[in-house]
């Protein structure tokens, strides 16, 4: 018997030792969970900030004015006056096509023509003293206007085997030599306003509302850091259906020698200013499938909220919902941060 209650009491002292043990393990576990759920992060402190909101859109710099000369009738090119990268007048000839054949139609008429004035000139003096009848003369008149007529009609089609400057402006690369047999489908060379420019681009149809006539836009060439400007002239009378987009054309009011129609530019619009922005680093934000997270300090505790995401910037970027200001959030360490975990800061923005 005696045997029986050593043995008991052995036993209860074996799993008195083991819980003691066993809880001294848990609670230097409890320990180390709580030391590792405070992180020592870097926040930032949600305020109130301007912000100037803009997009970037892609444009091209066209000429004020830009044609290809084409002759109007098919001929041969007996004269070629363009000058390759010269200014020209408007009004100048420029390519001459063949025309002896209606030069010559034309002089035949104008002979006609004065044979019939003198003839009618006669047959007037003759009508005041009866000498012919009404009729006579009636149909000499006639015969003198039909002759104008042709003159004119002759005149016209001369002017089209003439090419002449549609308007003031700077002639590119001639295709064509003298000699030639040109048709109207053949483009001669360009022609281009180019001391007055535009500048085309498109916007997404939600901001549309921001363009308005004269309002100043900025625009940056492939290879330059200058900045030029331009002045909003018109847009287009409706969004087009397949892009969802609404074209604009401003006028460009920085002249510089290095624009150059059909070259690329990077257009920056204004749009509305926010007096009252919520601006944080962009780092701060957590992306998700469906959403945006944040970190935000609750008790000096971990507290993932999600944010809905407006403007961005190089380095910040707008919340439009999701946080208040004075809300303290993590910027730093965000992988290693669950929900409740404590967190020290070691550095606040």
């Amino acid at each position: 018997m005696k045997n029986i209650i050593g043995r008991l009491v052995v036993l209860l002292v074996v799993i008195q030792v083991l819980s003691s043990c066993h809880s001294g393990k848990s609670d230097k576990n409890a320990n180390s969970r709580d030391a590792f759920s405070i992180s020592f992060v870097e926040g930032f402190v949600v305020k109130p900030v301007v912000l100037n909101q803009s997009i970037s859109v892609a444009g091209s710099i066209r000429a004020a004015e830009e044609t290809v000369l084409t002759p109007d009738v098919a001929g041969r090119v007996v004269m070629i006056n363009l000058p390759e990268g010269q200014f020209v007048k408007q009004g100048t000839l420029l390519v001459k096509l063949f025309d002896a054949d209606m030069q010559a139609s034309l002089k035949k008429l104008q002979t006609q023509l004065e044979i019939e004035e003198q003839t009618k000139k006669r047959q007037g003096e003759l009508l005041k003293v009866s000498g012919i009848s009404q009729l006579e003369y009636d149909q000499t008149t006639l015969q003198v206007n039909s002759i104008k007529d042709d003159i004119e009609v002759l005149k016209a089609q001369i002017s089209k085997t003439e090419v002449r400057a549609p308007f003031d402006g700077v002639i590119g690369l001639r295709n064509i030599s003298v000699g030639a047999q040109v048709t109207p489908a053949l483009g001669l060379a360009t022609i281009r306003q180019v001391n007055q420019l535009k500048l085309d681009f498109s916007i997404p149809e939600k901001y549309s509302a921001d363009v308005t006539d004269g309002k100043k836009v900025h625009f940056q060439v492939e290879g330059l850091d200058s900045v030029f400007e331009a002045r909003i002239m018109a847009s287009e009378g409706g969004i087009e259906e397949n892009t969802r987009n609404l074209k604009v054309r401003a006028i460009i009011t920085s002249h510089s020698p290095v624009l150059k129609p059909g070259a690329f530019a990077k257009v920056e619009l204004p749009l509305e200013v926010n007096p009252t922005a919520l601006m944080i680093p962009t780092q701060a934000v957590i992306p998700a499938e469906r959403d945006k997270k944040v970190i935000v300090s609750k008790n000096h505790k971990a507290d993932f909220v999600t944010v809905v995401t407006g403007v961005r910037q190089a380095s910040m970027i707008e919340i439009v919902d999701g946080l208040s200001p004075g809300d303290t959030i993590v910027t730093t360490g965000l992988l290693f941060l669950k929900p409740k975990a404590g967190i020290k800061f070691s550095k606040i923005q």
